[in-house]
């Protein structure tokens, strides 16, 4: 499921991928009941993700699986 991380810095065992960011959403990538990837957006704000941005962030990652990943 979507994850929405407020503060990295409070989320036990964060992978830095940028020694900047301070919050971050993930969003799964699944395609016939598979995890296939994930989108993870990164932000150099706290609490920068809300569920308006998980619905359409959502929302794109179904097209991806759906029309790109066939």
């Amino acid at each position: 499921e979507t994850l929405i991380v407020p503060d990295v810095n409070k989320f036990p065992g964060h992978i830095f991928c940028d020694s900047d960011s301070m919050s971050e959403i993930v969003v799964p990538l699944i395609k016939t009941n598979k995890l296939i990837g994930v989108l993870d957006v990164d932000s150099t704000y706290l609490n920068s993700f809300n569920e308006i941005d998980k619905k359409y962030l959502e929302q794109i990652c179904n097209f991806i699986t759906e029309e790109i990943f066939t």
